[in-house]
C-alpha cells in the first residue's frame, strides 16, 4: 500500500478497518475517540492471529524452530521502531507496556541514580498524568523538586515561564509533550531540546500523541528520552516504547528484576544484560510487540506526511465548522496544532454532550482526560474531546457538528 497527498483514499483505507462497519444504537459509527485508543486494521490483527495459530513460542530463550522464529520477528519490530523514529541504533529502543510505563522506567532508574536531592525536573501545564505523577513520586520519594512551565491562555507554552523555571541552573530534566491531548497544541520539541542543553538539562519527550500524526526523527529534535504508545498508533494495548539515548541506557540500573534482563545470577549476587534487555525482564508482550510491527509497516506504507495533510485538513474543517454552534466553546487556539479538539457547550455538561452524541454512534472523550490540573488551568472541571485519525472523514466531522445542535437544542 502506498498513497500520496493527492491520491489519499480515505474511504478505501476505511475499508482496512473492520470495526468502522459497526453501527452503534442503530446508527453508523462515527469513531472520534482516536487520540485515546486508535481502531486496528486488519493487517494488525491478522499479524497478531497468525502468530497464535502458526508460529508461537516464547521468545530469547528456546533453540527450537517455534522459539527461533518468533524471537527473530519480534526482534524485528525493534529494528522497525527504530527505522521509524530515526534512532542511531535498535539497542536504544526498549519495549515497555506503554508511554505511561516509559515515563515510570526513567523517572525509577535513571531519576534515583542520575538525580541528586535538589535537582529539578520541570514539566509543563499541559502534561498527561503520565508525565507529572511519575515525578511526584520521585520528588517524594527521592528529595527532587518539580516545577512547573506555565502556558498562554493559546495553550502554547510560556517562554517567560521557561526561562523563569530554568533561571537558577538547578533543572536537570524537561519533561514535555510533543502534542497535548487535550489542546492539540504542538511544542517545538528541536526548540526545547536547544534550550534545555544549553541550560545543563535533558529532555524528556512524550510523543504518545504526535507519532501517530507526524513524521518523528529523535535525532534531529535531539531527543534524550522519547517515548510512546502502540495502541495509540493503529497497534494494540500492552506495548509501548521507550527511546533513550545509549551512553544514557549504558548507565541506568534495571527498572525490574527477573529473567532475560540479567547476565548472570547466583545467590550472592547478579549482574544486568546490556540495554535494551537490561529493561525488558520477564516475558514480553510477544503477540501485541509483533502487532505493532505490523502497525507500523502499515502506516508508513500510506505516508506520515500524507497523514499528516488529511489530519490538518480535517482539523481545520472542524475548527471553522464548530464554533458555527451556539454556545460552543473550543479550548485553545495555538497556531501549530493537531486533530485533538476539546470544547464546552454552555449549560451542558461534558458527559451528557457524549451521552447524547453517542445516542447518535458518535463517539467522543469526555472528562479531564488524564489532565486534571490543566483542567483547572483552564477554568473548567472537564471537556467534550473529539480526535480524528487516518480513518476520518469530512462527512464525520459534519455529523458531529450536526448532533452538537440536537444537543444544544436540548439544553436550549
Amino acid at each position: 500500500m502506498s498513497t500520496t497527498l493527492q491520491t489519499f483514499d480515505t474511504a478505501a483505507l476505511r475499508e482496512d478497518f473492520p470495526i468502522l462497519k459497526e453501527k452503534v444504537h442503530g446508527k453508523d459509527l462515527v469513531f472520534l475517540d482516536s487520540a485515546a485508543s486508535a481502531q486496528k486494521p486488519r493487517v494488525v490483527i491478522d499479524a497478531m492471529v497468525h502468530v497464535m495459530e502458526a508460529q508461537y513460542a516464547n521468545v530469547h530463550r528456546g533453540l527450537h524452530y517455534m522459539s527461533e522464529k518468533t524471537s527473530d520477528a519480534y526482534e524485528a519490530v525493534r529494528d522497525k521502531v527504530a527505522a521509524f523514529i530515526n534512532a542511531g541504533s535498535r539497542d536504544e529502543i526498549v519495549f515497555t507496556r506503554n508511554a505511561t510505563e516509559s515515563i515510570n522506567l526513567v523517572a525509577y532508574t535513571w531519576g534515583r541514580s542520575a538525580l541528586k536531592p535538589g535537582d529539578v525536573v520541570a514539566v509543563t501545564e499541559m502534561e498527561h498524568h503520565a508525565n507529572l505523577v511519575p515525578w511526584q513520586m520521585l520528588r517524594d520519594a527521592h528529595g527532587t523538586e518539580l516545577r512547573i512551565i506555565k502556558i498562554t491562555d493559546a495553550g502554547e507554552i510560556d517562554w517567560n515561564s521557561l526561562e523563569e523555571v530554568f533561571a537558577d541552573g538547578r533543572v536537570k530534566l524537561l519533561a514535555v509533550t510533543q502534542m497535548s491531548n487535550v489542546l492539540g497544541t504542538y511544542t517545538p520539541v528541536e526548540r526545547l531540546a536547544k534550550f534545555a542543553h544549553a541550560h545543563g538539562a535533558k529532555i524528556l519527550i512524550d510523543g504518545c500523541q504526535a507519532v501517530v500524526h507526524r513524521q518523528i526523527d529523535v535525532r534531529a529534535m535531539d531527543a534524550d528520552f522519547f517515548v510512546f504508545s502502540g495502541h495509540k498508533l493503529y497497534g494494540p494495548t500492552g506495548i509501548g516504547a521507550l527511546y533513550a539515548k545509549a551512553e544514557i541506557l549504558a548507565d541506568m540500573p534495571p527498572f525490574l528484576g527477573g529473567g532475560d534482563m540479567i547476565a548472570s545470577v547466583s545467590y550472592a549476587k547478579s549482574s544486568w544484560a546490556k540495554p535494551p534487555h537490561r529493561f525488558e525482564a520477564g516475558t514480553p508482550a510477544i503477540i501485541e510487540t509483533i502487532g505493532l510491527g505490523a502497525a507500523i509497516d502499515y502506516v508508513s506504507a500510506i505516508g506520515l506526511p500524507a497523514i499528516a495533510a488529511h489530519e490538518q485538513a480535517l482539523t481545520e474543517h472542524a475548527l471553522a465548522v464548530l464554533p458555527n454552534i451556539e454556545g460552543l466553546r473550543i479550548l485553545g487556539t495555538a497556531q501549530d496544532r493537531g486533530g485533538v479538539i476539546s470544547f464546552v457547550m454552555k449549560d451542558a455538561h461534558a458527559h451528557d454532550i457524549a451521552t447524547l452524541l453517542d445516542r447518535q454512534g458518535i463517539a467522543v472523550r469526555a472528562g479531564h482526560h488524564c489532565a486534571e490540573p490543566l483542567m483547572g488551568r483552564l477554568g473548567v472541571t472537564s471537556t467534550a474531546r473529539a480526535s480524528f485519525a487516518l480513518y476520518t472523514t469530512l462527512e464525520e466531522i459534519d455529523a458531529l457538528a450536526k448532533g452538537l445542535e440536537r444537543v444544544r437544542k436540548i439544553f436550549a
